[in-house]
């Protein structure tokens, strides 16, 4: 497939940012390193009370978030959840590593290029403790699922530990614990009202989408109930006055054009950072704050080896956020879908302040594809292929159901938050500027930070560094 020409004053901007990617710059480390905890909610948007959600129950979050810093621009570089986690444990994207394709390495040897390690290794030559916990005390009263799901080979001891208990006496730790209710199937207690929920314009308007949505919202609203058990045993362990406490999502939200799509409900996810009171407060940390930055998931591995006072491996493609080693902001933020389940597509993405970019390199594949999973665990998925068919979707709902994906998409989210009016074939002056720059951006992308979708699945033959990469010139095609 033939690029479209680059724009050389976005060549130059990406050139600027490229050169951040290797943080050359020295450890300083703190008189007394943060603990880290992790809370990580599996196929969640930013859909809690602090972020304007209604009918859900959120107290816990919405407090952390009144404590810490609310961030509103926060984006996952891939809308599912193991080439995510893929990338933000290793803090690369997750198409520079080889680690696209949705479970790419059941049962095959996908190794770690040289040099790439995930966050944990770092932080323990730094002298962390690390922990993936699944063993918490009664008082809690539930288990972690002990998540990783990463789309590579680890031959190494990625935890120390899987028992809160040993956080007490091993510090500074890093600890990370994973909650699926967010993830399909939803569990939580009947709370919304599905006649009140919010549900975006391109749902039908149904009694299925609204039960399904309030569904979504109740699932919430345990993940935060369960957090705040988990935020009451550190204080009761005298742990919440040294921790920093990190809250986010794998990926947006399990809905259709949600998860494994790369619109905003696909890659926005939500992230809350608060800090601990008796240690001083790094710059960009101030409690209260509302952070609408550009950043990426990747961002969080440097940022936690910046706040540790360790150094930053070159190799790494995400910035430092945090602290006196933070990068400058971002202009543009990147994500990539490529084979989820049994469904090959290949999408790129990028964004700035104000509008997004999605290019298609397969849109022969409609969005609404076989996919067995959805089929069975999404009611809303079929339901609007049924009123497809009797022709009772509105012009809106009917995009959805179209036999190919857009070559190229362009949505201006100042004015189009829910990415309805396609604006790439706009004459709009502004609008093709934006096309224009992002178009070049992206492809740009591609290219520094060599995406192996470039190549067929097959060809990887177990090994990401073994295949010849084709000149630049070939890149896309």
């Amino acid at each position: 497939m033939k690029l479209f020409p680059a724009a050389k004053a976005v060549l130059a901007t990406l050139a600027f940012w490229m050169a951040g990617l290797a943080c050359h710059s020295p450890a300083e480390s703190p008189a007394v390193k943060p603990n880290i905890l992790w809370l990580i909610a599996e196929d969640f948007g930013p859909h809690l009370g602090c972020y304007g959600t209604r009918e859900v129950t959120t107290p816990h979050l919405d407090r952390l978030a009144a404590e810490g810093v609310r961030y509103t621009r926060f984006y996952t570089t891939a809308p599912v959840c193991s080439a995510s986690r893929s990338a933000f444990m290793t803090g690369l994207y997750q198409t520079t590593l080889g680690a696209h394709h949705h479970r790419s390495n059941r049962g095959v040897n996908f190794p770690l290029p040289p040099g790439v390690r995930v966050l944990t290794d770092w932080l323990r030559d730094a002298g962390y403790f690390t922990a993936n916990l699944t063993k918490l005390p009664d008082a809690i009263g539930f288990r972690g699922t002990g998540k990783t799901d990463w789309n590579f080979t680890y031959s190494g001891n990625p935890y120390d530990s899987a028992d809160w208990e040993d956080l007490k006496t091993h510090q500074p730790f890093f600890a990370q614990i994973n909650f699926h209710e967010t993830h399909r199937d939803f569990n939580g207690r009947p709370l919304a009202d599905p006649a009140k929920v919010e549900i975006p314009p391109y749902y039908p308007d149904h009694p299925v989408t609204r039960k399904d949505w309030a569904a979504y919202l109740d699932a919430a609203s345990e993940l935060d109930r369960k957090i705040g058990r988990v935020l009451e045993q550190l204080e009761r362990d005298g742990l919440a006055d040294s921790t920093v406490v990190v809250f986010f999502g794998d990926n947006g939200q399990a809905h259709v054009r949600g998860k494994q799509f790369c619109y905003e409900s696909g890659l926005q996810v939500p992230l809350i950072v608060r800090w601990p009171k008796a240690l001083p407060r790094p710059k960009h940390c101030e409690a209260g704050k509302v952070d609408a930055r550009l950043l990426e998931a990747i961002d969080l591995a440097p940022t936690m080896l910046a706040l540790a006072g360790a150094p930053i491996p070159a190799k790494m493609q995400g910035r430092p956020f945090l602290g006196d080693r933070a990068a400058e902001p971002k202009s543009f933020v990147f994500g990539a879908r490529d084979r989820c389940d049994e469904t090959t597509m290949r999408i790129r993405t990028v964004r700035d302040e104000r509008y997004r970019y999605i290019r298609s390199f397969t849109p022969e594949v409609p969005l609404l594809a076989p996919n067995k999973y959805k089929e069975t665990q999404y009611p809303v998925w079929n339901l609007i292929k049924e009123l497809h068919a009797q022709g009772k979707l509105t012009p809106v709902q009917e995009t959805l159901c179209q036999p190919r994906l857009p070559d190229e998409e362009l949505y201006d989210l100042d004015q189009d938050p829910f990415e309805i009016h396609n604006l790439a074939q706009s004459s709009q002056p502004e609008a093709q500027a934006a096309l224009k720059r992002l178009r070049a951006a992206l492809e740009q992308w591609i290219i520094d930070t060599d995406d192996q979708g470039r190549f067929p699945e097959a060809s990887r033959n177990g090994n990401p560094n073994s295949r010849k990469r084709p000149a630049n010139k070939q890149a896309n095609s």
